[in-house]
């Protein structure tokens, strides 16, 4: 079983900034779609951004204009720079890794927290 390695995140204050970096121990992962999800307590998972091969990148519109994902492939990692955090952004943050139903591939998982 394939693991992603997350690092980042943590606790922060309203207005403040993290960025959460993900590497993937794959081979070609410079053709899969890169992307970051969230579940909050008591929701389900959501997308918050997606970039994909080719660089073309999709945003939840909650968090437009303030957070940016980008991927080196150099390093198989993404990333996802998170500014103007906001309470409502606390949440269990997972990279994913997508090359098909088939080859799908989830970060463990790390917790974000925005105090008020």
């Amino acid at each position: 079983q394939v693991q992603l390695v997350e690092s980042g995140g943590g606790l922060v204050q309203a207005g403040g900034s993290l960025r959460r970096s993900c590497a993937a121990p794959l081979s070609i992962v410079w053709i899969a779609t890169r992307g970051w999800y969230r579940q909050a307590p008591g929701k389900q998972r959501e997308l918050v951004a997606v970039i994909t091969s080719g660089g073309t990148t999709n945003y939840a519109d909650s968090v437009k204009g303030r957070f940016t994902i980008s991927r080196d492939n150099t390093k198989n990692t993404v990333y996802l720079q998170m500014n103007s955090l906001k309470p409502e952004d606390t949440a269990v943050y997972y990279c994913n890794t997508y090359f098909s139903r088939n080859r799908n591939y989830w970060g463990q998982g790390t917790q974000v927290t925005v105090s008020s």
